[in-house]
């Protein structure tokens, strides 16, 4: 892994300069025993940019008539809610409207096929890292493919920004979990007032000439079960006495479990997943159920 280029987002804070609106870090990462040098690549900050990053579009409304019944909270649900002390966020179709991998893809030219492996990942019909390896190894990207990429500000999904707002107000803290890659995230987090060491996330990498050579398989959001892993070692760094995952798939619902999240609510607004949903503790489909019934 000699000589790679890669990102550590909890590293940002530590040197940077502004430059117009966009903050851009210079940092080294030790991957195994390897110094790994990093070509910065802007970070978004709040800017007259991202006045509009919400997205336009309208989330999903639960019809008159649903298949579920986990729609309306129990009390026990509510308390939970209430009383947690952190809450883990999938970004990709739950934080963000889009799926950052396909929406790369298709930058890169190769979205059809990727597209079709995030569904069978989502979905929990294939292994993680599997479709992971699958997906990058189809894009191909370069480092200066993503620097393009990253141009675009990302397209939050409706009242999320209100959402994080509420629950920072209410002394909760707030993490990003994702299957997704840091490079993508970061910008999410800048906007949302996240800090970036509560990002959990996956790494591209790139070698000297910029060219792909893959991914940092150290991260726990890398594998099967990954997110359950993180949200369990975010739960026990901390010392949190509970703690919430809310998210559209497969991946996100593992997070509940012993020792991980207490809860477990499922997002539809963008993507209605009904094997996911119907195990959920709490579907909803607009940010606004979970902003009002919050104190």
């Amino acid at each position: 892994m000699e000589r790679l280029m890669s990102f550590q987002a909890n590293s940002v804070h530590a040197v940077s300069r502004r430059q117009s609106s966009v903050l851009v870090p210079t940092f080294s990462r030790k991957i195994s025993n390897t110094r790994v040098s990093v070509q910065p690549i802007g970070m978004v900050r709040n800017s007259k940019l991202f006045n509009s990053v919400v997205a336009s579009v309208q989330p999903i409304g639960a019809s008159a008539v649903t298949p579920f019944d986990n729609t309306l909270p129990s009390k026990e649900v509510l308390d939970v809610w209430h009383n947690a002390n952190a809450v883990c966020f999938d970004v990709d179709s739950t934080v963000c409207i889009d799926e950052g991998i396909d929406e790369f893809a298709e930058f890169c030219g190769a979205g059809k096929a990727v597209a079709e492996w995030t569904a069978r990942a989502m979905n929990g019909s294939v292994p993680f890292e599997e479709a992971l390896a699958a997906r990058l190894s189809l894009i191909n990207p370069s480092l200066s493919q993503l620097q393009d990429f990253l141009r675009r500000p990302p397209r939050l999904s409706p009242g999320i920004d209100l959402l994080v707002k509420k629950l920072k107000d209410n002394d909760k803290d707030v993490y990003l979990v994702s299957g997704g890659f840091r490079q993508m995230i970061n910008p999410v987090a800048s906007i949302l007032g996240v800090p970036l060491e509560n990002i959990f996330a996956n790494q591209i990498l790139f070698g000297s000439n910029g060219e792909y050579v893959g991914f940092d398989k150290n991260e726990p959001t890398s594998r099967r079960g990954g997110k359950a892993t993180a949200v369990q070692q975010i739960r026990k760094a901390h010392g949190y006495k509970s703690l919430v995952m809310i998210g559209d798939g497969a991946t996100d619902l593992e997070a509940r479990m012993p020792g991980g999240a207490d809860l477990f609510i499922c997002y539809g607004g963008i993507q209605l997943r009904e094997s996911v949903a119907a195990k959920a503790d709490w579907l909803v489909f607009n940010f606004k159920d979970l902003i009002n019934s919050l104190v």
